[in-house]
């Protein structure tokens, strides 16, 4: 006899349905007595499973309604992304947004270090250019864990910027942000209309949903960035 399935393997199964696109955000998932039926588990199991994500803001739960995949799945209560184009625009600037390179490898084993990937996991690695009035703004080295987020595999990074993308699709539970100054190398001072070794500002920030790596971006800015923030 199999082993009956805990609220943790019904929220997991959720959240790779929602992370490979099965179901996007807005989309209204099947109801607790559907979904026990379905994996011939509890009732119970699953209502726990899915308040939980409910309160990890990943889903949107309306007494008498039903339960939606949330438009914005972002855990509001601990983290909140900032998309580089609101940053731009704030400036009073116009934003513009290129996709400098796309590939898809298995982790390298320092990315696998840094996130606790097993070996042979399938990553992407984004380049992305950032403008403000056409003025390089931030230049993007981004890796996604496709793994835990297949459905990037399939989206057009040409059209949109994997800020964006992720900020909209993805739910986060966890952020671990760094900052600090480094000297440009050569692709990043291209890419800034820098010299190399000219001093950049250096965003670290890694996203992780349970635990899980979802991916690590490298921003960095160019002349005449000024972080704010409001406390």
């Amino acid at each position: 006899m199999a082993e009956a399935l805990g609220f943790r393997d019904v929220k997991a199964g959720i959240l790779d349905r929602i992370r490979g696109g099965d179901w996007p955000p807005g989309t209204r998932i099947p109801n607790e007595v559907e979904l026990a039926e379905t994996l011939g588990c509890a009732r119970a199991t699953v209502s726990r499973a899915m308040r939980e994500l409910a309160d990890d803001g990943v889903l949107d739960r309306r007494r008498r309604a039903g339960t939606w995949v949330a438009t914005s799945p972002v855990r509001q209560a601990r983290i909140e992304i900032p998309l580089v184009r609101a940053e731009v625009e704030a400036t009073g600037a116009r934003y513009r947004y290129a996709l400098v390179s796309r590939d898809r490898m298995a982790a390298p084993n320092w990315l696998r270090a840094r996130l606790g990937l097993p070996e042979g996991c399938p990553v992407l690695h984004l380049a992305c250019a950032h403008f403000a009035d056409d003025f390089p703004f931030q230049y993007e080295d981004r890796w996604i864990n496709l793994s835990a987020v297949s459905a990037a595999a399939r989206a057009d990074f040409a059209a949109e910027g994997p800020n964006e993308w992720l900020v909209a699709n993805v739910p986060l539970s966890e952020a671990e942000i760094a900052f600090s100054a480094v000297a440009a190398d050569a692709e990043v001072a291209a890419n800034l209309s820098l010299a190399p070794g000219e001093p950049v500002f250096l965003c670290e920030r890694t996203t992780r949903l349970d635990g899980e790596a979802i991916t690590l971006a490298r921003l960095h800015f160019g002349r005449g960035y000024r972080m704010t923030t409001v406390l």
